[in-house]
């Protein structure tokens, strides 16, 4: 059943730090079936992203709007685009179809439409049977939750980091930026898309001058949104500093990641990004949201953890049934993370900077044009 395998899909429609958690098992999949064609159904960024040579991925094909699948704010459903979509993946002739998307809840059925091959992925009790499935238990690494996953395929690894690869475009992108740089540098990512993961934007103030007394350069990176916030911590620390904010794609700042001493960051995409480009990285962690999201090693990477569990506003512990869920009735926007200390960041910074990073295997991902 798994001979002359010439076409695989990957559902996982979601943001930048979901996807780099996947890569350890894509990757094993890519080593089983090294001539099939891998293609990842995503987002519009995926399709940006993922050009050719940059992961294991061949191609990628755009999920169009649908709950449970694809969520887009302000971006109403279309059913004719869906099934357009889902006779154009019939069309595909899939072997095989893998989520690595959820409890299955949603994504059964939707892969199941495919009338692929095979269909793998992760179930729930109240979700359409797979021909291959791993129950869903939500505590659990997501590298590791998805290598099991793909495990079922007869793909196995010991590699537990993620890759990603550099390109010649990436470098070129920041060449400009590093002409102002003349020694080693740190990049500060201070912002999160969720407050709750977000460590205050003043504890980066002491953060940049402790880096920069020890004669480091300081680059800190955002979203375009973010400048002006950066601009503000910035303006307030004693040295100078660089807003790199909204002036890299996803490429260049692979690459300004990759040039790098260390990365700091709270729990975002960009920090799973750093190691996915070899850099060692300080992460700040709400401790339930550190056993499915952070690194499984510590020779390069440190992660600082808030074991604050109460919402100080109305007492409510947000783990039950996951992290913030809606179900556990709090939404207030405060961070978790505000009790991890300047000096515990500074100290896990200090165990990791100057440490020569280990050698990046020149992956051949064996990709189709």
């Amino acid at each position: 059943m798994l001979k002359d395998i010439k076409k695989i899909a990957i559902l996982r429609a979601n943001a930048l730090g979901d996807f780099i958690v996947t890569l350890p098992a894509i990757t094993a999949i890519r080593n089983k079936f090294p001539l099939a064609e891998l293609v990842l159904l995503g987002k519009p960024w995926h399709k940006k992203f993922l050009i050719p040579g940059r992961s294991p991925i061949n191609r990628v094909i755009v999920i169009p709007v649908k709950k449970g699948i694809r969520d887009e704010i302000n971006e109403p459903e279309n059913t004719e685009k869906q099934e357009l979509f889902f006779r154009e993946m019939q069309n595909e002739q899939f072997d095989i179809a893998v989520h690595f998307q959820g409890n299955g809840i949603s994504a059964n059925s939707f892969i199941n439409r495919f009338n692929a091959g095979l269909t793998v992925g992760l179930t729930t009790e109240t979700a359409a049977p797979l021909d291959k499935s791993i129950q869903f238990n939500y505590y659990q690494s997501e590298v590791l939750r998805y290598i099991e996953v793909a495990a079922l395929l007869g793909a196995k690894t010991s590699e537990i980091e993620p890759q990603i690869n550099v390109l010649d475009t990436d470098k070129e992108e920041i060449k400009g930026l590093l002409s102002f740089i003349d020694k080693p540098f740190v990049v500060l990512h201070a912002m999160a898309n969720d407050i709750r993961r977000s460590w205050p934007e003043e504890n980066f103030i002491p953060l940049a001058n402790w880096l920069k007394e020890k004669n480091l350069e300081v680059v800190f990176t955002g979203l375009k949104e973010d400048f002006n916030k950066v601009d503000n911590i910035i303006s307030s620390m004693k040295f100078s500093a660089i807003n790199a904010c909204g002036t890299l794609s996803l490429g260049g700042l692979s690459a300004l990641f990759s040039r790098a001493s260390l990365a700091i960051s709270a729990d975002t995409g960009p920090l799973h990004l750093a190691r996915a480009v070899n850099t060692p990285t300080v992460g700040i962690y709400w401790a339930p949201n550190l056993i499915n999201w952070g690194p499984l090693s510590r020779a390069f990477h440190r992660p600082v953890i808030s074991w604050n569990m109460e919402c100080p506003y109305c007492g409510i512990i947000p783990n039950e049934p996951y992290p913030f869920e809606p179900q556990s009735t709090c939404d207030h926007k405060i961070s978790f993370v505000r009790d991890v200390s300047i000096a515990a960041v500074c100290e896990a910074a200090e165990s990791l900077l100057f440490k020569t990073k280990t050698p990046v295997k020149n992956e051949n991902f064996s990709v189709k044009n």
